[in-house]
């Protein structure tokens, strides 16, 4: 069996955790990048779990959260398996300086030679106010996508494709506000045999999925 190198730009993502001597590459661990749509695709654009305590009430009447939840639990098993297939159910969550506030988990796993990443992301903001703040900034940084109906306060999706050493790389994002919390899933995936890069549909399906789940597990949140 020949020996394919990881393309720059996923290797740039990853820390080293394993050898997979099937093929000779060091897999590794640690945040990805962006990606995702609307749900209808127009050229690279595509359109349970443990929750964390929520604060008192606010005014308008949404539930306000005090804490992030345990990213790892977030997403079920059986999901993280359909998504990233040869992935530790359990994740990684990655450190944190103020674990109240930010907690991500990450996935990823090398099967033959298709490689998938998932990373779903919690963060407490102080305030709604604060929340949308930091929402529409992070969708204004991303144009191209589009809004996802029925998740959360407000969700925007985006997929993109980039190409590094011939190596295809898609890559989904799914930003969603639910209250003063902000949750971020990042999902992409490359072939490495065909060097091609999985569907647009399939990359911000998948993305959506995943948030879903986060978003039920804030327990409060509409989780679609």
């Amino acid at each position: 069996m020949r020996s394919l190198p990881l393309p720059l730009a996923l290797t740039a993502r990853i820390s080293p955790v394993a050898v997979l001597a099937c093929a000779g590459w060091a897999l590794t661990s640690g945040p990805a990048a962006p990606a995702a749509a609307d749900g209808s695709p127009a050229g690279q654009k595509a359109p349970t779990q443990s929750s964390a305590s929520p604060g008192p009430s606010s005014s308008g009447g949404s539930q306000t959260y005090a804490a992030a939840p345990t990213p790892c639990t977030s997403v079920p098993a059986a999901t993280v398996t359909a998504l990233v297939p040869g992935a530790k159910t359990e994740g990684k969550e990655i450190p944190s300086t103020d674990t109240k506030v930010r907690r991500t988990c990450s996935w990823n796993a090398l099967k033959g030679y298709s490689y998938r990443w998932l990373d779903v992301s919690f963060e407490i903001a102080g305030s709604q106010q604060e929340a949308k703040q930091n929402y529409q900034q992070q969708v204004s940084e991303k144009s191209g996508g589009g809004a996802v109906p029925g998740l959360g306060d407000s969700a925007y999706s985006i997929v993109n494709l980039t190409t590094e050493d011939k190596q295809q790389t898609r890559e989904g994002v799914v930003m969603v506000r639910v209250a003063n919390a902000l949750v971020v899933v990042t999902y992409n995936g490359s072939d490495f045999d065909t060097k091609k890069a999985p569907g647009t549909d399939e990359i911000n399906q998948g993305a959506i999925k995943a948030a879903r789940a986060a978003v039920g597990a804030l327990g409060g949140g509409q989780s679609g």
